[in-house]
């Protein structure tokens, strides 16, 4: 992906609001993102969501409703983002943060043709694991 460098500049300000579901952040060239908790959920850089080459991405599911329940720091250049689904291996360095707040909107509508070429869906429960009857 574009952007992807270590020439973002360093964030000066990142903010979670619960309420809205989305992540802002700041940067020191002017710039500030509104990155929603799902859109940062179904774009984890971890290698479960984006495999480890390009091709083996795992489209995710039923996210729509995902909250950040907790923010760990990772040195000076990134943070681990845990979500409320259990998802906690996504290391975002800044530049990653610099680069879904620069290509947001093509991302998101990649995303949503995904979805919709799957038939899936974005809301909880809906997938194909919830479709099996709960063990007794």
């Amino acid at each position: 992906m574009a952007g992807l460098d270590d020439t973002a500049p360093a964030p000066t300000e990142i903010k979670l609001h619960q309420k809205s579901h989305v992540l802002e952040i700041a940067f020191a060239d002017g710039k500030r993102f509104t990155l929603p908790f799902e859109f940062l959920r179904v774009y984890s850089p971890s290698a479960e969501v984006r495999g480890h080459g390009p091709g083996q991405e795992t489209l995710q599911i039923g996210k729509k409703d995902v909250e950040i329940t907790g923010v760990e720091p990772v040195g000076s250049y990134a943070v681990q983002l845990v979500f409320s689904d259990g998802h906690d291996s996504g290391i975002y360095s800044w530049s990653y943060f610099y680069n879904l707040g620069e290509n947001q909107d093509a991302m998101w509508a990649h995303y949503l043709q995904r979805m919709q070429e799957a038939g899936a869906s974005r809301e909880p429960g809906t997938g194909e694991f919830a479709q099996r009857p709960k063990s007794k």
